[in-house]
């Protein structure tokens, strides 16, 4: 074979590399977190890892919080559940437009979701719809315990609207904070609102620690009692006593250590996740059937974890959403719909959904664009000539 043939088979894999929606990267510091486990055989759930992750979270969100290190995101809002006493038959809000790990954990208490619209601001749970399900429920005698409300793809929800809503009702908030480390509102840490809040550190999230995810209380013995849950609620006693349900939900000492690595490059990956969305507004800036998503309150800061648009359908150009991720994935560049509105998903259409079609019309025109915090020239490169070809741009 010739060198020619060799180098053009090299350029072809090189321009036909997937580029994924939103990957992480290692920092080069993982390394020793994890070789000092190894080293201390401490290779199972909590440890010295655990602990310091827990305290670097602490001192980067709010050292008035207290921080418990979980294995996952999910297994922070079913905690959080637990311990605002949510049980069989009670009622708890939760915003319609998220990933379904918001609300699946309602139902493993065998409670009912209430879900509830958008607004067009900033995608999130809309106030005059919280208000109106909270106003219908108690009408109906079921009086919500609980709000979720999700900063959603890391755009803070309307905080001050929402939590003085809650309040009037004296309702507890839980913050689905999984999409937002990073994003702040008047200045404070997204995940630090609520009555309890929650991030995630699953390998798509700004920092990863490869399956994980913490819950946020306001008091150590909020957080003693979450660990004691986590750790099969095991009684004291010389032998294993148990009087609750207990759940193998702590983080273990190996993920922490990633953890650890990754928070040293933390706030380079909400530049970079930060220049991406720039790039991404250069691009459709003149694009009249794009609508490119950019908070525009200046209350809000977005790490924009994921960058994202709604496609305006033009049947005369064959333009819709569908079509261009497509064109997308002809390129083998993922992007993906935003998330389809829980009320809309076989699993819950049945429970109750209070709004109008807010939600629906985000989906049916939403798109999620790749926006991994590494992203490199060549990977804009490709992505760029996609959209000028699919828009035919010169």
């Amino acid at each position: 074979m010739m060198m020619f043939d060799i180098l053009r088979i090299i350029g072809k894999l090189m321009t036909n590399k997937r580029i994924f929606l939103s990957l992480s990267k290692q920092s080069g510091f993982e390394q020793k977190y994890i070789q000092k486990a190894l080293e201390d055989n401490w290779i199972t759930s909590g440890g010295p890892n655990v602990n310091d992750f827990e305290k670097v979270l602490k001192n980067y969100l709010d050292d008035k919080i207290f921080v418990t290190a979980l294995n996952s995101g999910t297994s922070a809002i079913h905690l959080a559940l637990i311990l605002l006493g949510v049980g069989i038959g009670d009622e708890v809000i939760c915003q319609s437009l998220t990933f379904s790990a918001s609300a699946n954990p309602i139902l493993y208490q065998g409670a009912i979701p209430v879900f509830v619209d958008s607004e067009t601001e900033t995608w999130n749970i809309c106030p005059k719809s919280l208000e109106i399900a909270i106003q219908d429920r108690i009408s109906k005698g079921k009086k919500p315990k609980a709000i979720i409300a999700v900063h959603l793809y890391g755009n803070p929800y309307k905080v001050d609207e929402i939590h003085t809503i809650a309040k009037r009702y004296e309702i507890p908030v839980l913050e689905d904070s999984a999409e937002a480390l990073g994003s702040t509102y008047k200045g404070k840490k997204c995940g630090t609102f609520g009555t309890y809040g929650v991030l995630s550190f699953n390998g798509n999230k700004i920092i990863t620690t490869s399956s994980g995810g913490v819950l946020i209380s306001n008091s150590q013995s909020s957080k003693e009692k979450a660990i004691f849950y986590a750790t099969q609620s095991k009684d004291k006693a010389i032998h294993y006593e148990h009087s609750q349900i207990g759940y193998n939900y702590r983080m273990s000492n190996v993920c922490a250590g990633i953890g650890l690595g990754q928070m040293e490059i933390l706030k380079q990956n909400i530049i970079a996740r930060r220049e991406i969305n720039s790039f991404y507004e250069r691009i459709f800036k003149n694009i009249d059937e794009i609508h490119f998503f950019q908070v525009t309150n200046n209350d809000c800061f977005s790490n924009y974890w994921l960058s994202t648009i709604l496609v305006e359908p033009n049947e005369k150009k064959n333009i819709d959403r569908e079509s261009l991720r497509l064109a997308f994935e002809n390129a083998n560049i993922e992007c993906r719909p935003i998330w389809k509105p829980m009320h809309l998903q076989p699993l819950f259409s049945n429970y109750p959904y209070y709004g109008n079609n807010v939600a629906e019309y985000l989906f049916e025109r939403g798109l999620c664009l790749p926006s991994g915090s590494y992203l490199t020239n060549h990977e804009k490169d490709r992505i760029k000539e996609v959209i000028f070809n699919f828009f035919k741009i010169a």
